[in-house]
């Protein structure tokens, strides 16, 4: 029993330490089937998004979800201090290390007790003393210990900055699109606000920022996967939607609207499903993806690509005249559309349409439309005179003191 406790202890920390210097510091896709940080996520999420997939209210659903990838990032690491303090606890159990402990403990539970004791307060280098080792590898393995507890802590301390550097770095880009391709993101509404004089040249600036940013996502998400679990502060905002808004926009100027834009789309495209293609591998939904391929392409149904014609028309795209646009688009979308709903129902969030939705004018208007109005000359004049209004009111208060 004792040979036993001393070989699953030394695996025990072994595994700890593998899973957590892939996880960590390893700059490339954690692999493995049976590793402790795939497992931790595959045993929390699944009962954590049936629970909030239940949720009555919408906004708590989404707030519940958002919950989930902080939480159990200090789940996490509590986890893997856990697992360190156990493997240590069981070599010194299994190797009979002899302390001086002033309660003499007899029996067997009593001296597994200790040995916990004892590496709890060493991995977390507390130096009570109240327990001393008594032998040279009794206190080769407490100073082996209390050096990977604080590894831990260092390790863990350098791990959440880097984390949140990355999340911020990548809502950065989603928050911008906001105002240029409508709050939830659609690739007719990204081509309608970009008509004007010089549109195309913005176009491909923009679809160039949106290439480094999916190599940004190829670095910083495959490294640390965790970060998919992140939610975007606004409920209508997410970057698996923003990316397959820039997709569908790539899709269009590759396939059916000709401009100097795209070169650049091809080259944002490539980027882009290259990065829906290695996280669905991350999380394992190849399968899930080749199912979706042969269901073929469900998002653009004929009254919603009514619609984009329309809108795209009012833009001076020509869509609906060439016969073969439908196809080619279809036949594209197929590369990268069933990454992307793969991954939309593994993480639970919403995959943007192609055209926005019809206005309703109770709603609120986003920032875009508010400022653009401003240019409209009735706007200007109703600005302007409760410009002037207000400034009679002051004069008139001066005049009564």
């Amino acid at each position: 029993m004792h040979v036993l406790a001393v070989i699953f202890g030394c695996f025990l920390l072994a595994g700890v330490l593998l899973d957590a210097f892939q996880t960590i510091i390893l700059p490339r896709r954690p692999v493995g089937r049976f590793r402790i940080t795939r497992l931790f996520f595959l045993v929390t999420w699944g009962p954590w998004r049936w629970l909030a997939g239940h949720w009555p209210a919408k906004r708590s659903r989404e707030q519940m979800y958002s919950f989930y990838g902080p939480s159990t990032l200090l789940l996490l690491f509590g986890l893997w201090a856990t697992l360190l303090m156990s493997a240590y606890a069981l070599i010194y159990f299994g190797m009979h290390m002899p302390f001086n402990d002033p309660m003499h403990p007899l029996t067997i539970w009593q001296r597994l007790e200790s040995c916990f004791y004892v590496s709890g307060t060493t991995i977390f280098t507390l130096g009570l003393g109240d327990e001393i080792p008594a032998t040279h590898a009794a206190r080769m393995l407490i100073v082996a210990e209390a050096g990977t507890g604080l590894g831990f802590v260092a390790l863990v301390i350098g791990y959440v900055p880097v984390l949140y550097t990355a999340f911020s770095a990548r809502e950065i880009q989603v928050a911008l699109l906001d105002a240029r391709a409508g709050s939830p993101p659609t690739a007719g509404e990204l081509l309608f606000r970009h008509n004007f004089n010089g549109g195309h040249h913005a176009l491909t600036a923009l679809l160039a920022e949106w290439e480094k940013w999916c190599a940004q996502m190829l670095e910083t998400h495959i490294s640390y996967p965790i970060l998919c679990y992140y939610r975007s502060q606004h409920d209508n905002q997410s970057w698996l939607a923003a990316l397959t808004a820039v997709l569908d926009t790539c899709a269009l100027l590759i396939t059916t609207i000709e401009g100097p834009s795209t070169r650049q789309a091809q080259l944002t495209f490539a980027i882009g499903r290259h990065t829906l293609v290695d996280l669905g591998h991350v999380f394992r939904l190849e399968k899930e993806g080749q199912r979706l391929s042969g269901e073929g392409p469900q998002r653009l149904g004929d009254d919603e690509f009514a619609r984009l014609c329309d809108l795209l028309a009012q833009a001076g795209f020509s869509l609906c005249g060439d016969w073969g646009a439908r196809e080619r688009l279809n036949a594209i979308r197929l590369l990268y559309e069933p990454h992307s709903s793969a991954l939309a129902s593994f993480l639970r969030l919403q995959l943007p349409t192609w055209a926005p939705p019809v206005k309703d004018e109770t709603k609120r208007k986003d920032q875009w439309s508010t400022v653009a109005e401003l240019r409209s000359p009735s706007a200007i004049a109703d600005r302007l005179t409760a410009h002037v209004s207000r400034q009679s009111t002051a004069t008139h208060f001066d005049d009564q003191r």
